[in-house]
C-alpha cells in the first residue's frame, strides 16, 4: 500500500515500531445515527451506509469531508480490507488499533462483535484474528458520544450548540489513526522503562503474550554505536531485564538525547527508544538529573482549525513545538486533552518537557460515575505514555469544582503514584488542591497589572502565603505557597475582532501588550521561590483570542521579543 496516498500516513506508535502493519486511514463508509438505533437496524451487518468520511478526522472537522458541528449521539464507520496471506497463518495475531475514538466504541468484524472500549482520548486495540476470513473482510465501528450528560470527560468540547468562551467545537467518533498490526504467536504486549543514571543502566519491565521460557533480549545503541545488550528468560508472561550502558548520555531540556532500543522475543521484534534522566522535586522546584530547571511552559490545547482535535499532518505537530521554542518556551502544559503518541515522540526528540493531563472538564467528579468514567481511561493513559522521557509530571485534573469528591481525588493520586513513582504529580491544577497530594503547589492567576501581580506574590519570598480567589465568581479562597503559576497572562490581542475574548482589559496598542507580557513574565522569572510558569496560550482557539499565534498559526508579534524575555536567567537558576 502507498502510505503517502492517505492522510496521516506515518507509523502511529513511534516508540514501539513493528514492520507488519497496515494504515487504515482514508475513505470509510459512514452513517449518522442520531436516534442511536443503528444496532437494532443492523448497521453492524450489511445495512447501507449513505455517506463517506475521511478517517482519522472527526465528523465535525472540514478535513473529514462532513463538517457537521451539531450534536450527534452515535456515528458508524465501515470499510473493507484484504489482508496479506501470511497474516492468517496458524498462530498469527492480527490486532485492530484505534488511536482514539470519542467516546464509547464498539467494533464488529464481518458482523461479529470483537470488542468495546470506553474513553475518548487514549489508544486501544482488539485481537480480531478469530473473526477474520480469507479474502475481503468488513470492519464496522460505532461510536456513541453523550457529551452533555456530565458523566464523561469532554475537555473543552462545547456542551452548547455553538462554541462559547473557552469551549470549542466538539469531536465525535474516530480522531486518530486506525491501523492493523500482525504479530507472531508469542509477542511483547507492554513495557516500562526505568532509567537509572547513577548505575548507568536501563531497567525494562515487560509483559508478554505466550512464549513461556523464551528469551527476551534488548540491545541499545546511541547514534549508531552499540551501547549494551541484555537477556532474560520470560516466565508467567513477565520479565525484568537490566541493560547496562557502555556510555551515559543524559536526556535534558533542549537536548533530547535518545538511545535506540531493539527488543526481540522469539519471532517478535520491536524497535524502540529511551532517554536517560532522573526527575525530582525539592521545595516545589523541578530538578532534572540533579540540576534545577525553571519550567518555561505554554498552554497548548491541541486544536486545529481544519482538523479540530487532529493535526492535518505530523509536520504540523512538530511545527507547534517549534513555534513554542521560537518564543522561548521549553515545554508545555498539554491542556484538557490527551495528546497523541506522535506528538509525545517529537517532544522526546526535541527535549521539550510536558505535563500529561486528562480532559476532566465535562465530567462531574462529585458523582460516583467519575470512578467508572475517568479512572480506567487515566490508567490507560499512564500505561501508554509511561516511557516518554518528555513527560515530567502528571496532572489528571484541572480547575475542579468545590463539591468534588475528595475520596475520588485521593484515589486518583494513589493510583497514579503507585503506577509511576518516577515523576512529579499535581492533584488538580489551579484551584482546589487537597493537602498532601501534590508535589508542586500551583495556582492560576490572570492578574493583568504586573505591579499588582508582583505585590500579590511578594509574601512568598519570605514566610507568607498566597490568597487565591477562585475565578468565575465561585468565591473560593486558598491559602498556599505555590511555586508554579500554571496559568497566567491570557492577554487578548485581536484588534480586528471585537467579538472574541481573553482575560482582562485588552491592550490599546501592540507596545502595551508587549510591556504587559514582559512585566508579568519577569515577576515570575525573578521571584526567588518560583520554579515554573505557564502562559495562556500558544495559539488562539476559535473565539478565544489570547494566543501568541493566531488559530491558523501566524505569529501576532515578533517571536524574538518573547524569546528574549523568557530566556532570561530565572532566580532559581542563579
Amino acid at each position: 500500500m502507498n502510505q503517502t496516498a492517505i492522510p496521516r500516513p506515518e507509523y502511529p506508535r513511534p516508540q514501539f515500531v513493528r514492520a507488519a502493519w497496515i494504515n487504515l486511514n482514508g475513505t470509510w463508509s459512514y452513517r449518522t445515527d442520531r436516534p442511536e438505533s443503528g444496532e437494532a437496524r443492523g448497521f453492524q451487518h450489511d445495512a447501507p451506509f449513505t455517506e463517506t468520511i475521511t478517517v482519522p478526522f472527526c465528523r465535525e472537522s472540514r478535513l473529514s469531508g462532513i463538517g457537521d458541528t451539531d450534536f450527534c449521539d452515535s456515528v458508524w464507520y465501515r470499510r473493507t480490507v484484504t489482508l496479506p496471506a501470511d497474516w492468517q497463518r496458524p498462530g498469527r495475531h492480527t490486532l485492530l488499533h484505534i488511536g482514539a475514538c470519542d467516546y464509547k466504541t464498539s467494533v464488529w468484524v464481518n458482523g461479529q462483535h470483537v470488542g468495546d472500549h470506553t474513553g475518548g482520548y487514549v489508544s486501544f486495540s482488539f485481537d480480531i484474528s478469530h473473526a477474520l476470513k480469507a479474502g475481503e473482510n468488513t470492519l464496522t465501528v460505532r461510536a456513541t458520544d453523550h457529551v452533555r450528560t456530565h458523566e464523561q470527560p469532554g475537555g473543552k468540547q462545547s456542551d452548547q450548540y455553538a462554541s462559547y468562551g473557552c469551549m470549542y467545537t466538539r469531536t465525535t467518533g474516530i480522531w486518530q489513526t486506525v491501523w492493523l498490526e500482525n504479530l507472531p504467536e508469542a509477542y511483547i504486549s507492554h513495557t516500562k522503562y526505568y532509567p537509572d543514571i547513577d548505575r548507568q543502566k536501563l531497567v525494562i519491565e515487560a509483559q508478554t503474550v505466550g512464549g513461556e521460557g523464551l528469551t527476551l533480549a534488548a540491545s541499545a545503541s546511541y547514534a549508531g554505536k552499540p551501547m549494551g545488550h541484555g537477556e532474560v528468560t520470560v516466565h508467567g508472561g513477565k520479565a525484568v531485564l537490566e541493560l547496562p550502558l557502555n556510555e551515559l548520555y543524559l536526556w535534558e531540556v533542549g537536548a533530547g538525547r535518545l538511545y535506540d532500543l531493539t527488543l526481540t522475543f522469539g519471532e517478535d521484534r520491536a524497535d524502540s527508544y529511551f532517554g536517560m534522566c532522573r526527575i525530582e522535586c525539592r521545595d516545589g522546584i523541578l530538578y532534572l538529573n540533579g540540576k534545577p530547571v525553571f519550567q518555561r511552559l505554554v498552554l497548548d490545547q491541541g486544536f486545529y482549525p481544519d482538523g479540530i482535535y487532529t493535526a492535518p499532518t505530523a509536520a504540523e505537530l512538530e511545527a507547534d513545538i517549534d513555534r513554542s521554542l521560537a518564543m522561548g518556551f521549553n515545554g508545555a502544559r498539554l491542556h484538557q486533552k490527551v495528546f497523541e503518541p506522535q506528538f509525545l515522540s517529537l517532544c522526546d526528540r526535541k527535549g521539550y518537557i510536558v505535563w500529561g493531563e486528562h480532559a476532566n472538564w465535562g465530567l462531574d467528579i462529585a458523582r460516583q460515575t467519575a470512578y467508572e468514567n475517568f479512572l480506567p481511561e487515566w490508567c490507560e493513559v499512564l500505561a501508554r505514555d509511561f516511557n516518554h522521557p518528555a513527560i515530567i509530571g502528571w496532572c489528571p485534573l484541572n480547575e475542579t469544582q468545590l463539591n468534588q469528591n475528595p475520596a475520588f481525588v485521593r484515589l486518583l493520586a494513589t493510583v497514579t503514584r503507585q503506577y509511576d513513582r518516577t515523576r512529579l504529580y499535581i492533584d488538580a491544577s489551579g484551584w482546589t488542591h487537597i493537602p498532601g497530594l501534590t508535589d508542586i503547589m500551583d495556582i492560576h492567576d490572570y492578574e493583568q497589572d504586573p505591579a499588582a501581580f508582583a505585590e500579590r506574590l511578594a509574601p512568598l519570598a519570605g514566610d507568607g502565603t498566597y490568597n487565591v480567589h477562585r475565578f468565575f465568581g465561585h468565591g473560593h479562597e486558598l491559602e498556599a505557597r505555590p511555586t508554579f503559576v500554571s496559568e497566567y497572562g491570557g492577554i487578548r490581542w485581536a484588534p480586528s475582532d471585537a467579538a472574541g475574548w481573553g482575560y482582562g482589559q485588552a491592550p490599546l496598542s501592540e507596545q502595551e501588550f508587549l510591556d504587559r507580557f514582559k512585566g508579568l513574565t519577569e515577576v515570575l522569572l525573578f521571584h526567588p521561590r518560583m520554579g515554573a510558569l505557564c502562559y495562556t496560550q500558544l495559539t488562539d482557539v476559535e473565539q478565544e483570542l489570547n494566543g501568541l499565534y493566531t488559530y491558523d498559526r501566524k505569529p501576532k508579534f515578533d517571536p524574538a521579543f518573547m524569546h528574549a524575555v523568557l530566556t532570561q536567567k530565572a532566580a532559581i537558576e542563579e
